[in-house]
């Protein structure tokens, strides 16, 4: 079989196995959400409202059928691309909250991520470069510590430092309440403030980016800390390496002209599964810096038992999961010609 036609073979199976993912998560979430302690109808009108007014309620929202016919239900509306409205805002549909809430995410989601990179290559790099040294010792340190440490934890520790003890940073939020955020353009604060031309909203915005984008990124970072010290180590060994050193050309050269650009191909797989370490470590930062996002909107539908939202939310994680694993799979595929699927 041709690489091509193994590669076409590779992405048909992955797009048939992308509907069947999507259902098992969907299913173990809503079967989860139901038998987790904890009733919607208690959070919406409190423990002591009349019963009659309870049952009432369940009946409006569908509680009160049977559990197979809730599923069906629900599984008859994903499939027309209806996630449901949220029982606790007001009527607001699940599409209008992912909306609503997902920019910030994705602008907290697209600088830490780049914070990672840059961090974890560049202390990778030092360490792979400078073996049986502080440095490498250093650099393992490193990846250990910010591999292990509890995105929450940092977070608090981070804004006692550098929000409460020096005032560096906001303590929390996306943008003061005190001014006008940028006009809503795109939704993404840093370029709607650039769009606009309003240059001080801009650095307002990376201002009160800045401290939870550095916790998750830095806590990301050992990650690709890991992958390319070691993955550089090797590729420091291999024959072209030695003879590039025989020609005399300068070792920094060599790693960053030669190496590095080997190593690195590894890291784009590891995109695909930091993708989705990304978006559990941003659920906790968002909570701790209070963080508009649809990850910290996550955390509180499940709060109120807002099962609508929940399901909804985490369909809509799983599906950015999903195909990011296939795309990142694929461009792999084009970078590294020595992959056979």
């Amino acid at each position: 079989m041709s690489r091509s036609k193994a590669l076409q073979y590779y992405i048909f199976s992955r797009l048939m196995l992308a509907p069947l993912m999507l259902w098992t998560i969907t299913t173990v979430v809503f079967l989860l959400l139901r038998a987790t302690p904890g009733d919607p109808v208690d959070a919406i009108l409190g423990p002591r409202a009349p019963a009659s007014v309870k049952e009432a309620l369940r009946s409006q929202l569908g509680l009160g059928d049977p559990l197979w016919q809730q599923y069906l239900n629900y599984m008859k509306d994903l499939l027309n691309f209806n996630l449901g409205t949220s029982i606790t805002s007001r009527g607001q549909t699940v599409w209008q909250i992912i909306q609503d809430n997902f920019p910030a995410t994705v602008e907290l989601a697209v600088f830490s991520m780049t914070i990672a990179v840059i961090v974890g290559v560049t202390v990778g790099s030092l360490a792979a470069s400078h073996p049986n040294t502080i440095l490498d010792a250093g650099g393992r340190l490193f990846g250990i510590i910010t591999y292990s440490i509890p995105a929450f934890w940092a977070g608090m520790v981070l804004q006692l430092i550098f929000a409460v003890q020096l005032g560096w940073f906001p303590l929390g939020t996306r943008f003061p309440v005190t001014f006008p955020p940028p006009q809503n353009l795109t939704g993404l604060y840093a370029i709607d403030s650039l769009l606009s031309g309003n240059i001080s909203q801009f650095f307002t915005t990376l201002h009160y980016l800045a401290l939870p984008s550095m916790t998750l990124g830095i806590l990301l970072s050992g990650i690709f800390e890991r992958i390319v010290r070691v993955n550089l180590k090797q590729t420091l060994q291999a024959d072209y390496v030695e003879a590039a050193r025989a020609r005399g050309i300068p070792e920094l050269q060599i790693l960053w002209a030669h190496a590095l650009k080997n190593a690195l191909i590894p890291v784009i797989t590891v995109l695909g599964l930091t993708f989705a370490a990304l978006l559990g470590g941003a659920i906790l930062t968002e909570v701790t810096f209070s963080w508009p996002g649809l990850a910290n909107r996550l955390y509180q539908a499940i709060s109120d038992r807002d099962y609508p939202t929940v399901q909804g939310i985490v369909v809509f994680f799983a599906a950015i999961v999903v195909v990011a694993s296939i795309v990142i799979d694929l461009l792999n595929a084009y970078i590294d010609p020595r992959i056979r699927y």
